[in-house]
């Protein structure tokens, strides 16, 4: 079994979104949630495989924008106050379904 059977068996279950650098290399993430928050929408993603500077469990936010062509893109979020306002919500959002 090669790496990318692995990868897709590992995440069969799991939303895979990949998305290209600046540098034009892909990165497949899996999406954790999507969380409206003040009339945006957005995407937790955590890579598949872990990136440079990043904890096992860490995880990014994406602003989910509409394309010119109608598809989805995905801008990462550096304003600390959304992405933490966006973690608040899906911890909400989680500790709700639990309950």
């Amino acid at each position: 079994m090669d790496m990318d059977e692995m990868l897709d068996e590992e995440f069969a279950d799991e939303d895979i979104v990949t998305l290209m650098t600046e540098s034009g290399e892909e990165v497949d993430f899996v999406e954790i949630a999507g969380i409206a928050h003040k009339g945006k929408f957005y995407a937790i993603l955590q890579p598949v495989e872990l990136l440079e500077g990043m904890e096992d469990d860490e995880a990014l936010v994406f602003e989910v924008v509409r394309n010119a062509d109608g598809s989805d893109g995905f801008n990462v979020v550096l304003d600390d106050e959304i992405i933490d306002a966006v973690f608040e919500e899906y911890n909400r959002l989680l500790d709700k379904a639990q309950a």
